[in-house]
């Protein structure tokens, strides 16, 4: 296998830098003193060349100097409600294979690909009356709209060109980071935010300190590894064994994995979901990679008894993007 390099003294470009998980990226490396270029169709603090994925002068000239690439730009879920299939598949399929390409042509040594677990789709959602699903990266993608669609595509796009050219890509699965409120109208108006949050660090969300943790050892590991796909999501505490009560039960589940929960949760007058429908499982990038996220619902509830906010200092920074200007839900920006 290839030696590891000393990524600190590559510059790294990242696209998306205007967004969440860009700019908390962004911020991170140049605390450390890294070079980073930062691409993003929007300007920003966090922004040195403004332009698309798409577009091979712009990427290309963004490449300059480059020794490796975290491509996290995207169209995303939300602009579904924004955005025609062909904006989808110009960005997220087009652009992700410009990258591939004029990356691999500028010599650059490691590439790591921001990818979703949106992309399981329709595997997320059991049949009725059926365990909740255990969703490792040996279940099927069965993608449930564009989106998932063209993010599978992306991911195919870097094994192929992995396979061929030799580049060493990594493929990082994120769970929910963002806060930005809940898109299904029904979990909105029947949990507070926070509430809705928290239960999700059970089953399906992470912090974006733990994302950009997980993407930079994903840079250092990525010559030895060649090509993989990795889920990223708050280490769960639920077992197999707890599949088919965590559908009919959770908040049993839970009680008994937690103890102390149903108190904190009855003084803010909070509730848990009565049924999940799927665990995401990190095991596998916490092996491979040496991932250890630090954020998960045990530190959630610690928080909370304590008093304090459960994000992490980077989460609060980075703040809310939202995503598109037009009136369509709690993802439009203000």
């Amino acid at each position: 296998m290839p030696p590891e390099r000393d990524v600190s003294r590559e510059k790294i470009l990242v696209t998306g830098s205007s967004g969440h998980l860009g700019e908390a990226l962004v911020r991170v490396l140049q605390a450390d003193g890294q070079g980073v270029v930062g691409l993003d169709m929007l300007p920003s603090p966090f922004t040195t060349v403004v332009g698309s994925v798409a577009d091979r002068n712009v990427v290309g000239a963004a490449l300059d100097g480059v020794g490796a690439v975290i491509h996290t730009a995207t169209l995303h879920k939300p602009h579904v409600g924004s955005h025609d299939r062909q904006a989808f598949v110009d960005t997220n399929v087009s652009g992700t294979l410009v990258l591939l390409e004029e990356a691999t042509a500028a010599g650059v040594a490691r590439f790591v690909f921001t990818s979703t677990t949106s992309v399981f789709g329709r595997a997320l959602t059991p049949l009725p009356e059926a365990p909740a699903a255990w969703i490792t990266e040996d279940v099927t993608p069965v993608p449930r709209n564009i989106y998932g669609v063209t993010k599978a595509a992306a991911e195919d796009l870097c094994e192929l060109v992995a396979r061929d050219q030799g580049l060493p890509v990594v493929v990082l699965r994120t769970a929910r980071f963002f806060p930005e409120s809940d898109d299904r109208d029904e979990v909105r108006v029947a949990y507070p935010d926070a509430n809705i949050k928290a239960n999700e660090y059970l089953y399906r969300r992470v912090d974006i300190e733990d994302v950009v943790s997980a993407h930079l050892l994903a840079l250092v590991r990525a010559p030895a590894i060649g090509f993989a796909k990795y889920i990223l999501s708050a280490t769960t505490p639920f077992g197999p064994d707890d599949l088919a009560e965590l559908a009919r039960d959770a908040p049993s589940v839970v009680r008994r994995l937690f103890p102390d929960q149903e108190a904190e949760y009855d003084r803010r007058g909070w509730k848990m979901f009565p049924g999940i429908d799927r665990v995401y499982v990190n095991a596998r990038a916490r092996s491979e990679l040496g991932w250890t996220p630090r954020f998960d619902f045990g530190h959630v509830l610690d928080r909370l008894r304590a008093g304090e906010d459960p994000r992490s200092p980077l989460a609060r920074a980075v703040g809310a993007k939202g995503y598109h200007a037009v009136s369509t839900g709690p993802y439009t920006v203000r």
